[in-house]
């Protein structure tokens, strides 16, 4: 399956360790040269607003949902392809849901993994079959994985299900994630 629309999570801040912005740009470099549409968030601050700038610079195309609620608190992005305004955040995980053929989370916070979360609960329960990953910048998401390997070992979760999400430790692994491999 090749990925033409890849919803990405991830934060409205940079957060302290450059290695997170500076890994964002390079995904939406590699987005925009493979032809790829990130979907996202909506926001123009922090790994968001990176992420979506880099794919813009880079000639690609970006879609962005977010609640109204979020719109000026989030600082939302006007320079995108495509702005959706929306009532609420289920409504914007809906769309980003609809609108993508793969999952990506990059470091970030509760909002992040609520929707990681979520969309990987969606995989579990057989409404969707799309690719799921982490991009682990810098081991960022080390500890959740250690969770969810704990999960696995207290017959919460089945080995076969953990084994479905993708771990890339670095941008440069974006690329086969997104020609299926």
């Amino acid at each position: 399956m090749t990925i033409k629309s890849l919803c990405i999570f991830c934060g409205s801040r940079v957060g302290k360790n450059e290695q997170y912005q500076e890994e964002a740009i390079k995904v939406g470099e590699i987005l925009a040269k493979n032809q790829v549409k990130l979907v996202y968030g909506g926001g123009r601050v922090g790994l968001m607003g990176s992420l979506a700038d880099s794919v813009l610079e880079s000639g690609g195309e970006v879609t962005g949902v977010i609640p109204e609620s979020l719109v000026s608190r989030e600082v939302a992005h006007f320079g995108l392809s495509v702005l959706k305004v929306v009532n609420t955040m289920h409504e914007r995980k809906e769309l980003m849901y609809q609108w993508s053929d793969a999952f990506l989370a990059l470091p970030g916070g509760f909002g992040t993994l609520d929707e990681f979360c979520e969309i990987f609960t969606w995989f579990q329960l057989g409404i969707h079959q799309k690719p799921v990953a982490f991009l682990n910048i810098a081991g960022y998401f080390d500890s959740l994985i250690q969770h969810f390997q704990h999960s696995v070992h207290q017959g919460f979760v089945d080995q076969a299900l953990f084994d479905k999400i993708k771990v890339l430790q670095q941008s440069s692994e974006v690329e086969d994630f997104l020609s299926g491999l």
